[in-house]
């Protein structure tokens, strides 16, 4: 299934003795379709308070239903905040994050003087402009395979550091910036960690070369803030070929990124 979610009633993805999720209220959900217990494996798991265009979700079941009765079926008993996409039958070697080539994220910064009242819990607001320059050529130095031990959360658990971002674009529409970025794969709080990043450079506040820097210190310790997780969007995940799944641009101000990309350090 692909799935969209406003994160900000969530505490996160993962399910949790009592707290609201959205992995919790999407097993229930489906549970009631199936006739069964389900549980429900996801492409990239988000924090509380992260946004999903189109999160893509996996489970098991015998249920004879059709496609579009797991839809109809699952958002009847989904709350209002969380929605199915789409469905579609695959293979039992399928699955979600495990098969998944990369994955991309947004982070959306409003850039002005008063704050927003409905891009409250949907954008990082920052009262004075950013140098959107000095952050692009920043975000350069990100692309590629680069051990990301400073961007990554003290209690990440990932075996290796390493990762291989694909590409990192900064856009601007008005008073907002999208910070967008592909990977083969993140590590805890590093998309976080590169907005904050960014955002104290375009202040001013830090040189264009820090990015640089920290990659070679390979310490969160001097890694800066992090930034706030409802700026924050998981847009989709890529996969094999042989696995072509449905894609649901999303009607939103911030695009879902094409199931294609491009690796700027690889263009071959």
């Amino acid at each position: 299934m692909g799935i969209e979610y406003n994160g900000s009633g969530f505490h996160g993805w993962q399910a949790q003795a009592e707290a609201r999720t959205v992995q919790a209220s999407l097993e229930t959900a489906i549970a009631a379709v199936a006739d069964h217990p389900v549980r429900v494996h996801c492409a990239g798991r988000t924090d509380a308070g992260v946004h999903a265009l189109e999160q893509v979700i996996h489970f098991d079941s015998p249920a004879p239903r059709s496609e579009r009765a797991w839809v109809l079926g699952t958002n009847v008993h989904l709350p209002a905040d969380v929605a199915v996409l789409w469905a579609q039958r695959v293979g039992a070697d399928f699955h979600a994050r495990y098969r998944a080539q990369a994955r991309h994220y947004r982070y959306l910064i409003l850039c002005r003087d008063t704050r927003s009242a409905l891009l409250c819990d949907r954008a990082v607001w920052v009262r004075q402009d950013l140098d959107l320059a000095r952050m692009r050529l920043a975000a350069a130095d990100l692309v590629g395979e680069h051990d990301f031990s400073s961007f990554r959360a003290l209690a990440c658990q990932a075996k290796s550091p390493v990762r291989r971002v694909h590409y990192v674009e900064l856009v601007r529409e008005g008073d907002l910036i999208e910070l967008r970025i592909g990977a083969n794969g993140f590590l805890h709080h590093m998309v976080r960690n590169i907005a904050g990043v960014l955002i104290t450079i375009g202040r001013g506040e830090a040189e264009v070369g820090w990015v640089r820097e920290l990659l070679a210190l390979r310490d969160r310790t001097r890694g800066g803030v992090t930034a706030a997780a409802h700026g924050l969007y998981f847009v989709r995940a890529d996969y094999p070929a042989g696995l072509p799944l449905p894609q649901c641009p999303a009607p939103y101000a911030i695009p879902a990124a094409s199931r294609s990309y491009v690796d700027a350090a690889n263009p071959g």
